[in-house]
């Protein structure tokens, strides 16, 4: 491993495969849909519980856990797919599914479709993804990795911030109903041009081209080895628990912070397109776009950054949270919202790129979906469903505020998150130094 980390910072000045950039501005389109169709609903969240009467705790359930559980699930047996096939059929495939269940959410008439609805959805996504971390990484060097899943990372805020700006300005002018259809029409289409734009790159090819022997013998990663030694490795399952940790927050809140700023800061529809978008836009893209440079600058020097850097940022971002959630007036929560939103994302370049540099070329989409199992089982099914849940119980006591109540109680898993990746950092500081 050592080895390897030192034939990593010798070849700095490898280049990507022909079409690297075109094909990671097409991958990041795509990410920007699967986070765009995932965050509709709790954009939305306002008019569909106007609409169907969901509560908070059903509207936790849908975005968390019966999400989560599919999203999670599927996403194993997609990646050991994609690791013995052609992962862009994978990724085409996985694109249509989920644009498609888009538009059935759409359609639904009651809550017990729009879980069936939302289940395919996060079926459909569990193809996505990981075979784009796997694609990325064989069309860009080692030492270059950091910025291009950065740039690839910025899906999520992009696609939230067009989902804010987008799906509540067409809720405001026609109905949820029309965001749904009319997005999940545009993933529909750019499934295709993934399928005809996309080319196939050799796995490990440029890991053999920058001097570094391949882990394992070429070929396909068999499945349970692959388990076994994502989860007997001390640093990979300790990235993939606090990367989970730090997701209880981001999709507790995340899910939540529409429907918190209308009903309880009195925000309205047309007040969320414009102004959380833009907060979403430059606070969570500036966060994980400036996270990829730092990472690729401090790695050089250890390792240890790979755990050291989202450790600081969470550290730093626990004030402005809890300020964002007291503030009296959104335009205030707004801006401490900004901290956050820019400081909780940093964990998730570091987490991917540590990972995709620790395995086999060969396994690399199954070790990218296992951390996605880890992230999104935890922090997907547990925190929207835990705000929701605690929303719904201090109702009765806490009318106007209970969502306040909800986002204070989740408060405290800043200092768990925090507290993993340092036990990561010691680590990868150990390996280090046996190295």
């Amino acid at each position: 491993m050592g080895a390897a980390v030192d034939s990593l910072q010798a070849d700095r000045g490898a280049r990507p495969l022909k079409g690297a950039w075109p094909t990671l501005a097409i991958l990041c389109f795509v990410y920007v849909l699967n986070f765009l169709d995932r965050q509709l609903l709790s954009i939305l969240a306002k008019p569909i519980q106007d609409d169907l009467g969901v509560t908070d705790g059903q509207l936790g359930l849908i975005s968390g856990l019966y999400f989560a559980l599919f999203y999670c699930l599927i996403s194993i047996p997609v990646g050991w797919l994609a690791d013995r096939t052609n992962r862009v059929r994978v990724l085409a495939l996985a694109c249509g599914l989920w644009s498609a269940a888009t538009v059935a959410c759409g359609l639904s008439a009651n809550y017990p479709q729009l879980v069936l609805a939302r289940m395919t959805v996060g079926v459909g996504e569990a193809g996505g993804v990981p075979p784009s971390y796997a694609i990325i990484t064989d069309y860009f060097p080692p030492g270059r990795r950091g910025t291009a899943l950065g740039l690839f990372n910025l899906g999520p805020p992009i696609g939230q911030a067009l989902g804010v700006a987008f799906g509540a300005a067409i809720a405001a002018a026609y109905s949820w109903r029309a965001a749904f259809i009319l997005l999940g029409s545009v993933g529909i289409v750019t499934a295709l041009v993934v399928l005809l734009r996309v080319r196939e790159p050799e796995r490990g090819g440029l890991d053999r081209a920058a001097g570094q022997a391949p882990k394992v013998q070429p070929g396909p990663a068999a499945f349970w080895p692959t388990v076994r030694m994502f989860f007997s490795t001390p640093s990979l399952l300790l990235v993939a628990l606090a990367s989970a940790a730090t997701q209880i927050i981001t999709y507790g809140a995340g899910n939540f912070t529409t429907l918190f700023l209308m009903r309880e800061k009195g925000m309205t529809l047309q007040d969320v397109s414009l102004w959380y978008a833009l907060v979403v836009a430059v606070g969570m893209g500036g966060g994980i776009f400036v996270s990829g440079r730092v990472i690729d600058r401090f790695t050089r020097r250890s390792r240890v950054a790979y755990a050291a850097v989202p450790a600081a940022s969470l550290a730093l971002a626990i004030l402005p949270f809890l300020a964002f959630v007291w503030a009296p007036t959104w335009p205030l929560a707004l801006v401490f919202l900004l901290g956050p939103t820019f400081l909780n994302y940093f964990y998730l370049s570091s987490a991917v790129a540590l990972v995709q540099e620790e395995v086999a070329p060969e396994q690399r989409v199954l070790s990218g979906a296992l951390l996605l199992l880890v992230m999104n089982l935890v922090g997907m099914g547990v925190g929207p469903t835990f705000v929701g849940m605690v929303s719904d119980a201090v109702k009765g006591s806490y009318p106007e505020n209970s969502l306040q109540i909800a986002f204070y109680a989740l408060a405290p898993m800043y200092a768990v998150a925090v507290g993993l990746f340092v036990a990561l950092a010691r680590v990868l500081s150990r390996e280090g130094a046996r190295a």
